[in-house]
């Protein structure tokens, strides 16, 4: 097995997609995303999973359990399993950050360029991994 060895700062700002799963592990995985201005990823809970948000370029707010925390560029969020949270955009340009599922929350290679194709097209991880 190869895993995963990348400059993960120049991916997260060079990604434009809403959604970017770049690896796929059994226990962990890997996702781009970029919000515009003034989108958020949408309130949610993972009540079997743990996620964490790093955070390369832009501006915005992390609510975890109603409580907002503005975040910006080299903040670290954990998300504990079952707590309701969203990552919104409030700056005036892209918000870039990269997030780690464990275990894996979505389908292993996929893209979406914008929310609303991701909303529109279900993704959840079906047990296939990157390798």
């Amino acid at each position: 097995m190869k895993g995963y060895v990348e400059d993960i700062e120049k991916a997260t700002v060079e990604n434009d997609d809403f959604r970017r799963v770049l690896y796929t592990g059994k226990f962990l995985q890997l996702v781009l995303m970029t919000l515009q201005p003034g989108e958020e990823i949408g309130e949610e809970v993972h009540e079997d999973h743990d996620q964490f948000f790093r955070i390369e370029e832009g501006k915005g707010e992390v609510r975890i359990d109603g409580v907002a925390t503005p975040i910006e560029d080299d903040f670290a969020v954990i998300v504990p399993a079952g707590a309701r949270h969203n990552v919104v955009n409030t700056g005036d340009q892209p918000l870039k950050l990269y997030t780690l599922y464990g275990p894996p929350e979505h389908k292993d290679g996929v893209v979406r360029h914008t929310k609303k194709e991701a909303d529109e097209q279900e993704e959840h991880f079906d047990g296939k991994t990157t390798e």
